[in-house]
């Protein structure tokens, strides 16, 4: 928050197609509109942002893979030292332990940057985890490509999903290292890409790419075990043409799950009743392409990627479904995300 009255959202961008760096816009208080501030230009490709206090981490998800961080300093971001090394092409990080964590989908690893006192990145990382395997579609999984990583709500374990392996993996954090405790494999071919946990802390919804789907796990926390149960569709109708979800959300209450896929260019509606999903409706994200979903005081941003804005949404109370609140122009926009 850049005052102590005003929230801002920050907004990534794909340098590369035409995008100008780290957008920060005003949050409207009321209405949740976004209003653009400042941009920070200078880190190639920051596709993937995570806020910590006055702390914004960003990826450069580049052949030569980066971790960098900023301070929020009213309505603009300076840099907090240089930018850390990691695996190439970096799609998503996190913060777990005191390390940033780093999903590195073109070297399939997971790379570990500690934290100093201050939350500044460290000079170098500690630990990388490479995943190996591959999957059956010729093109998309010839090897591993991890997509995301994420912490468990309990803190104890984190969870990283790979696209290239249909798999997902439970790992631990020791000595600055990340090392596995137990993979879970999903149907081949899936493509596995984001995933979300159940407010209740005992379900995962992995969202599959390569198979427009979420598949349904239980998940303990106590044995750090994960164990797909079921699988439901993201689209009302097997799809014509492209069809690649990317981003999911989860209500605070637990009673929803949203989704975006680029090419049909939908946001999904699933009711959760009982241990799994049912699909209730689809709506227009507002844009081309939608990389990235957020949910954040009530509102669904949405992060259209080849249209270049940011959509927001605030979902019916009742069913889920979103509707439309307005748009802001941010060229080949990637993820928001709100302090």
């Amino acid at each position: 928050m850049a005052d102590g009255s005003r929230r801002r959202a920050y907004i990534g961008s794909f340098t590369t197609a035409g995008g100008h760096g780290i957008r920060t816009a005003d949050v409207d208080p009321d209405s949740g509109a976004l209003t653009a501030l400042d941009v920070h230009e200078g880190l190639p490709d920051p596709s993937y942002l995570a806020l910590s206090g006055d702390l914004l981490y960003a990826v450069s998800e580049a052949p030569d893979g980066a971790v960098a961080a900023y301070r929020a300093d009213g309505d603009r971001l300076e840099p907090a030292g240089p930018p850390v090394p990691v695996g190439a092409g970096p799609t998503h990080l996190s913060l777990h332990s005191g390390h940033v964590l780093t999903a590195d989908y073109g070297s399939g690893s997971v790379t570990a940057v500690p934290l100093r006192a201050d939350g500044t990145l460290a000079d170098r990382a500690s630990g990388v985890l490479r995943h190996r395997g591959s999957g059956p579609d010729p093109e998309r999984q010839q090897e591993p490509h991890a997509h995301q990583v994420q912490p468990d709500p309990g803190g104890r374990w984190f969870l990283t999903v790979d696209l290239g392996t249909d798999s997902v993996r439970v790992c631990t954090l020791r000595d600055g290292v990340p090392r596995l405790h137990r993979e879970t494999r999903l149907p081949a071919g899936s493509g596995p890409r984001h995933l979300a946990f159940h407010p209740g802390g005992d379900r995962v919804y992995v969202l599959n790419e390569l198979t427009p789907t979420v598949a349904v796990c239980r998940w303990d926390a106590v044995s750090g075990a994960l164990e797909p149960v079921s699988e439901t569709p993201v689209l009302p109708e097997p799809p014509t043409g492209d069809a690649y979800p990317s981003g999911i959300a989860v209500s605070p209450d637990g009673r929803f799950v949203w989704t975006a896929t680029r090419g049909q260019d939908l946001l999904s509606v699933l009711a959760v009743e009982g241990g799994g999903l049912r699909p209730v409706a689809a709506v227009a994200c507002g844009g081309v392409w939608p990389r990235a979903i957020t949910l954040a005081q009530g509102r669904l941003y949405v992060a259209n990627e080849r249209s270049g804005d940011v959509t927001w949404f605030v979902p019916d109370p009742e069913t889920g479904v979103p509707l439309r609140g307005g748009s802001l122009r941010v060229p080949a926009a990637s993820c928001v995300v709100l302090g």
